[in-house]
């Protein structure tokens, strides 16, 4: 392939060399540098991949993309853009062949929802048969293939190539979670999304590694809008009419409280030993009685934002609601097991607002008790720790205090941070520093309707102890757990 033929949708300046040049590939990082290959110099917050030319060059290079002034040695092809990190992205589209207009691209951003609300559309998508890659939290979901990801949305060139491995597996339709900083760092650059989906907006990743203020993460979120066919957007949210002022997309919205493109209505709140979640009605655009398997007013939210995106798709209602009535998303409120005794749910909330939207929800379901079983994150704002504390002492009926990732301080320390706060309440509680144990514990001595929440970890599969990674799942213990609870009976 000529490197000129990678340039079709960029705008650069010719510094050096011959366009016509051969290439085979895009790199960004100097350390697989080789014959062949297009190396794109970025400017990161602690390292400037300009300095590395001569490293490169010398290891074969012979095509640069840079952003600022360098020393171009000679017999070497060099061009020069704005933003590397945006010719990144759409050199890594040209490279792979535009692979994401193979397919029916949705997005979906948000500050809460969009994990599931993605898990809600595949599993809606493939309940009718279609074939589905995904990208998220969770990772980049090909079939039965989950490779891991650094970040909610990866880096351009992954993008693309995920997406060419997905086009070649048959995907008809990829869904993907796209963080705000997927926008700044123009991960998603070259993607014209067929449907964006706005669960809603809070302030959150505000810092000097993330975002500046409030309003630059709304600009950077509202980007979605500006990215793809047809906009899709809650219409309860606060900041709705931010959100939508710039919007260039066909709009359409959803709402619980008010007129919407897409309503739910008669919301009931649903505890059975077998199911624990909600049922509501469809209404406006679209009519549909649904049912879905996981607790919550949220989840009412993210499930008819799901709905509202496969209204435009022309799928079977049947399935569309048989999907929902059995979804369940790996550690996201997640009923793990549930019996005439209890049930129990594993949930990723890891700090004090997601931590009090669980068990207010949970409330609503009025268990004999709320027992909540958590620690907290080592080497993190202990602001966190304390806020927790404070969240279970006035939220939960009995506190089962433990292990989190305490990365490179003690558990002991992390619990007795906890400690200081919810005692501070009156909350009734114990500490059982073994997370295993602890879990254990909360099963053993449930009472007939205690609701058991396991929070903190969610899908994560392990516990992160003085820079090592070791084996842990919350949902497996629970299983193993259950399973011996019910030998012994």
């Amino acid at each position: 392939m000529k490197f000129r033929e990678w340039l079709e949708e960029l705008e650069y300046d010719v510094i050096s060399g011959d366009l016509d040049i051969e290439v085979e590939d895009v790199i960004y990082d100097s350390r697989k540098a080789r014959e062949h290959v297009v190396f794109v110099c970025t400017k990161g917050t602690k390292v400037d991949s300009h300095e590395f030319i001569p490293e490169v060059v010398k290891a074969g290079v012979r095509v640069l993309v840079v952003e600022r002034q360098a020393e171009i040695p000679a017999g070497v092809t060099a061009i020069r853009v704005h933003s590397s990190r945006e010719a990144l992205a759409h050199l890594s589209a040209a490279r792979f062949g535009y692979p994401q207009e193979k397919m029916i691209t949705i997005g979906v951003t948000g500050t809460k929802g969009k994990t599931t609300t993605t898990h809600m559309i595949k599993a809606i998508l493939e309940s009718c048969g279609k074939k589905v890659g995904m990208i998220g939290t969770t990772g980049i979901v090909i079939g039965s293939e989950v490779t891991p990801t650094m970040n909610t949305t990866p880096e351009s060139y992954q993008l693309f190539e995920s997406f060419e491995r997905m086009a070649q597996a048959g995907c008809e339709y990829m869904v993907m979670e796209v963080s705000s900083q997927a926008f700044k760092m123009h991960r998603v650059d070259g993607i014209r999304f067929d449907y964006g989906l706005f669960t809603n907006i809070s302030p959150d990743h505000i810092g000097p590694d993330e975002h500046a203020d409030f309003n630059e993460y709304l600009y950077y979120k509202s980007q979605l809008l500006d990215r793809c066919r047809i906009g899709i957007v809650n219409r309860d949210d606060e900041h709705y009419h931010e959100i939508i002022k710039d919007a260039s997309c066909e709009l359409t919205s959803f709402s619980l409280e008010q007129e919407a493109d897409f309503m739910a209505k008669q919301i009931h709140y649903v505890s059975e030993p077998e199911f624990v979640g909600l049922e509501f009605d469809v209404a406006g655009r679209y009519a549909l009685e649904a049912r879905v398997n996981i607790p919550g007013r949220f989840n009412v939210y993210n499930a008819l934002a799901a709905i509202s995106v496969c209204s435009f798709l022309d799928l079977p209602k049947e399935n569309v609601r048989h999907a929902l009535e059995h979804l369940s998303v790996n550690g996201r409120m997640e009923i793990v097991y549930a019996s005439k005794k209890c049930t129990v749910i594993v949930d990723y909330a890891h700090n004090a607002v997601s931590m009090e939207s669980l068990l207010e929800t949970l409330r609503e379901y009025h268990p004999a008790r709320l027992v909540c079983v958590f620690g907290c994150g080592g080497n993190r704002s202990k602001d966190r720790r304390y806020s927790m504390g404070d969240s279970a002492g006035r939220l939960a009926d009995f506190s089962i205090l433990t292990a989190d990732n305490s990365r490179f301080e003690k558990t002991e320390d992390i619990i007795a941070d906890i400690r200081s706060s919810i005692e501070k309440t009156g909350g009734d509680f114990i500490e059982i520093p073994d997370r295993r144990e602890a879990i254990a514990y909360s099963m053993i001595h449930a009472r007939p309707g205690d609701m058991i929440a396991v929070i903190g970890k969610g899908h994560e599969d392990y516990q992160e102890v003085n820079g090592v990674r070791h084996h842990f799942s919350d949902r497996e213990v629970v299983l193993e757990i259950a399973a011996e609870l019910e030998k012994s009976e």
